[in-house]
């Protein structure tokens, strides 16, 4: 991990004693800090995952897209044959 800062946020006291159960007594990080630290990481990772399923959707319909895709599979056929042998 690199450099920290310090941050001061406003939780109500559910997500509180939550994040202190979890820690203290679930030990699913090693302090609050780390908690709250994984656990905006995983969100942030849901949030991009959630843009890329919508992207690749959007590529789904997308014409061009879609002749752009089968010019590379024909373009690398023999290749993948080889390599399943």
């Amino acid at each position: 991990m690199g450099r920290r800062a310090k941050r001061t946020y406003s939780l109500s006291p559910d997500t509180i004693a939550t994040v202190k159960r979890l820690v203290e007594e679930r030990r699913v990080a090693l302090t609050q800090d780390a908690l709250v630290e994984r656990a905006i990481t995983e969100f942030a990772r849901r949030i991009q995952d959630d843009d890329d399923t919508r992207l690749w959707a959007q590529a789904a319909s997308d014409p061009e897209f879609q002749s752009e895709m089968q010019a590379l599979e024909s373009g690398f056929a023999d290749d993948d044959l080889r390599a399943w042998e």
